[in-house]
């Protein structure tokens, strides 16, 4: 039997502008602050133009993509990566606007997909989602041992709509997202300090942040709770951020 031949390594290219566009609804969700304050720092260390917008309604939030996506495809120079992050209330595949209303999620990634955003064509996409979605609480398992504390071979002259996202969310479907009223969400805190503190393809960044959090202790009501991230990719390359 033959050796298996390593993976070639194909990265993205990063060398155009990076965008970040931010949408948080911060009424009725403290601790926002500690969490825009901490991505504006991430995001200035990375090199990105950052746009933060607060308290959007839910039609806002799609007007703001919209917007967003039509910028970058007027724009002359070119653009290596777009981050999105999107922080609300939230049930599955919905978020909520400051008005109450909702908006789904699907509609939001549609705006910058291969097909609807030029400017971003085979370019990554990621969405970084702090939100419920859903009511469930995870109490964690008890795991013995260790400490626990808090491909063509051509290239393709065309590409499928849905490649070059990455979707990361605050939770797994179905269960809620945790936030401290003062020190911001464990989940963007955890983010930020991977994303800034270590070097490495993006998809290994998130798998410490995910490390990381499934290795902390929160305690909500007085009961101890469990939270992990949840990670959906189509990447084709490695994506660098420093």
């Amino acid at each position: 039997m033959s050796n298996p031949r390593p993976l070639e390594e194909e990265v993205y290219d990063m060398s155009g502008a990076r965008l970040a566009l931010t949408l948080c609804v911060t009424k009725a969700r403290e601790g926002s602050e500690a969490d825009l304050d901490a991505l504006e720092r991430m995001f200035q260390q990375l090199g990105f133009e950052s746009t933060m917008k607060r308290d959007p309604t839910a039609q806002q939030f799609q007007e703001e993509l919209d917007n967003f996506q039509q910028a970058m495809d007027a724009r002359n120079d070119p653009i290596s990566c777009a981050f999105v992050v999107l922080m609300a209330h939230g049930l599955e595949g919905r978020l909520k606007g400051e008005d109450g209303q909702m908006v789904e999620l699907e509609n939001l990634f549609e705006v910058l997909n291969n097909k609807n955003c030029r400017a971003l064509r085979a370019k990554p996409k990621v969405y970084i989602v702090q939100a419920c979605r859903g009511e469930q609480r995870d109490p964690g398992e008890t795991v013995s041992g260790g400490d626990m504390v808090l491909i063509t071979k051509d290239s393709p002259q065309t590409i499928p709509t849905y490649t070059d996202i990455l979707q990361v969310y605050s939770t797994v479907e179905g269960y809620i997202a945790y936030r401290h009223d003062k020190e911001g969400s464990c989940f963007i805190q955890t983010l930020v300090d991977v994303f800034t503190e270590r070097r490495g393809p993006i998809l290994e960044l998130l798998t410490e942040v995910t490390r990381r959090m499934a290795e902390a202790e929160l305690v909500q009501e007085g009961k101890p709770r469990k939270v992990n991230p949840e990670i959906q990719s189509t990447l084709r390359k490695r994506l660098y951020l420093q």
